[in-house]
């Protein structure tokens, strides 16, 4: 007769809450007994938690609202969670890693959150671009579909292969995204297993690919045409049959001695045609530091000409619809239209500059680097304050009369 008295006692420890009164409960903590409580709140709403103890430590899991979980299934899930825990189970990472499986995303959500993430810190948007379409044309069509946790390396091959080679730079960019990706949704826990009674991310995908593929060949130097033949190269190019702002814009980039985007993004706002220079941002220049170019008179001619024909745009050399820059390959789609030009690069007419300004002018080293925007190295650049722009201003000015055929035969040699 005691035993039964016990047994009826621990009953009602266990099973301490009514059905038919569960809605009733004031806001608070309703215990069932055995660590199961109903947490009531403010506003109404009902949940179950299972208050246990874990590898000797106290913690709670929560088991569901009232209106999805009864009482009898909440107490059922408590006998099981406490039976578990007893046994030495980390039930509470278990649970965690079960939620965190039920909304695995797919590669290519994965990549486009964090793309979304990181666009604020890409310089322009050019980079924002590029970042996502390498994915969209050689990633998402062959493994973005599949849930992240479910990406091994061979997915990673077949996407990178096919480009390695024949895109090299590209494909290493790609390749570094990728991993960035794969990194943010392992500490997520979407790549997360349980070994046993421990919780363990899978390895990065990326890990061991470079291993097994085959070296790339060696990156091309920007070909640069020798510069004794550029004055005849202008000439051909205002003759040519590309599209005057196409034609302003290359002539532009080689007078300024400065890189195809710089020229291509330019805006009106940049420019002040009195003073004749041309403020370049920092956030538009590949050292992220403001350059100023001075202009000379045919860079000043040039810019009136494509103000006439941007009818009132922000943009300096527009394609056909306003405000809409010239697109990346312009420049180059017309070096391969012209007869004897296609190995040329816009970018090598900087290499043509450095080359001709150590040549032909007695400018020191430091105007030249100046003028490519280049920073310096060395013990030099914890003293150097300045730019040198008048010296830098004579520079350009000898150079657009040397490229134009503007100046007599010989170059006038100035020191810096």
């Amino acid at each position: 007769m005691g035993k039964r008295r016990k047994v009826k006692t621990r009953k009602r420890e266990l099973n301490k809450l009514e059905p038919v009164t569960l809605k009733k409960l004031p806001p608070g903590m309703h215990s069932d007994g055995g660590g199961l409580y109903l947490v009531v709140q403010e506003s109404g709403s009902r949940s179950w938690i299972l208050r246990t103890m874990i590898r000797g430590a106290r913690k709670d899991i929560g088991l569901g609202g009232l209106s999805t979980r009864s009482l009898a299934d909440a107490r059922d899930e408590a006998s099981k969670l406490r039976s578990r825990a007893r046994k030495g189970e980390d039930v509470l990472a278990k649970r965690r890693l079960e939620k965190i499986k039920t909304n695995v995303p797919t590669f290519e959500t994965a990549a486009r959150a964090v793309h979304k993430e990181i666009a604020p810190t890409l310089k322009n948007e050019h980079n924002k671009t590029v970042w996502i379409r390498a994915m969209e044309n050689h990633v998402f069509p062959v493994f973005g579909k599949k849930t992240v946790d479910a990406i091994d390396s061979t997915d990673i091959l077949r996407a990178i292969a096919p480009i390695w080679t024949k895109k090299p730079d590209m494909a290493r960019k790609t390749l570094t995204r990728i991993r960035r990706v794969m990194s943010s949704v392992t500490i997520a826990g979407y790549r997360n297993v349980q070994a046993g009674e421990i919780t363990v991310p899978l390895p990065n995908p990326t890990a061991g690919v470079l291993d097994v593929l085959p070296k790339q060949p060696r990156a091309e130097k920007h070909e640069a045409m020798p510069y004794s033949q550029i004055p005849d190269f202008i000439r051909k190019v205002r003759t040519s049959t590309s599209g005057i702002a196409v034609k302003l814009a290359m002539e532009l980039t080689i007078l300024t001695a400065t890189r195809t985007r710089e020229v291509l993004e330019a805006e009106w706002s940049e420019i002040d045609l009195e003073a004749a220079v041309w403020s370049i941002p920092g956030h538009r220049m590949k050292m992220d530091e403001p350059h100023v170019v001075p202009l000379s008179d045919r860079c000043l001619e040039i810019l009136r000409e494509a103000k006439r024909i941007t009818d009132g745009g922000s943009i300096v050399f527009c394609s056909g619809k306003p405000n809409e820059p010239l697109s990346n390959v312009s420049m180059l789609r017309s070096l391969q239209r012209m007869e004897g030009y296609a190995s040329v690069t816009m970018h090598g007419f900087r290499a043509a500059f450095t080359t001709w300004a150590h040549e032909r002018t007695k400018f020191d080293n430091l105007v030249i680097e100046a003028s490519l925007a280049h920073k310096v190295s060395g013990i030099k650049s914890h003293y150097l304050r300045t730019t040198f722009p008048e010296q830098r201003k004579n520079l350009m000015k000898q150079w657009a009369q040397f490229c134009t055929g503007a100046a007599a035969a010989k170059v006038v040699r100035m020191h810096g």
